[in-house]
């Protein structure tokens, strides 16, 4: 079950050039079971992404799926850890120590249960929050010093709901729907910290409340 439909136009053959300067990374579970859970937002705005630009993360590096993208006129490695939630870092730190890249250049893209569905939140830095794609990300990097882009999925229906169950549930349509519009806001909030300014992404991109 696709999220959105791909352009039929598209080619996969753009043209990237100098060295890569930027880490993008969505985080998510591989599998087909977990295509459309809550967990995977990371890997579904890489959906819109990659839609966006014409690409498909269908070279296999660092434990993930990648793809070489010239995004802002920056070389970005886009990658979807294939190493499941948990050990995110682990694909991660290895593309970071590969190609140099610091860590204010490593993007992250995640699910966040303390944001309603639809916000987006962007942050320069700070802690995991409880999520263990950002606590292994943080341990692998030495540091929670990296820009990241926070998709609300909400919170569980009720304290008893075990969390684990929640986030590898899916999304319902009429918030899949409200998400195509949130992680097409995220995507335009990459491309401005890409170009250099983190500030403005958080300004303008931000999404406060359920669309």
């Amino acid at each position: 079950m696709a999220f959105f439909k791909r352009k039929k136009e598209e080619s996969f053959s753009s043209p990237v050039f100098g060295k890569v300067e930027y880490i993008i990374a969505g985080l998510g579970n591989p599998g087909k079971q977990y295509e459309l859970s809550r967990h995977n937002a990371g890997f579904l705005c890489i959906d819109i992404l990659a839609n966006r630009y014409s690409f498909k993360t269908d070279r296999i590096k660092f434990n993930a799926l990648c793809a070489d993208v010239m995004i802002s006129s920056k070389r970005c490695l886009v990658m979807r850890p294939q190493t499941y939630m948990n050990l995110s870092g682990d694909a991660v730190k290895a593309a970071a120590d590969f190609y140099k890249i610091p860590s204010d250049h490593i993007i992250i893209i995640y699910d966040d249960i303390d944001l309603p569905v639809g916000a987006l939140r962007i942050r320069r830095k700070g802690s995991a929050g409880g999520h263990n794609g950002i606590k292994s990300i943080i341990a692998q990097l030495g540091t929670d010093e990296f820009p990241r882009l926070k998709i609300g999925v909400g919170a569980k229906p009720d304290p008893d709901y075990d969390l684990k169950d929640y986030v590898l549930g899916t999304f319902s349509k009429a918030d899949q729907e409200i998400l195509k519009t949130t992680m097409a806001k995220a995507c335009d909030g990459v491309e401005i910290i890409v170009s250099g300014d983190v500030d403005k992404a958080m300004a303008t991109c931000q999404i406060t409340k359920k669309q």
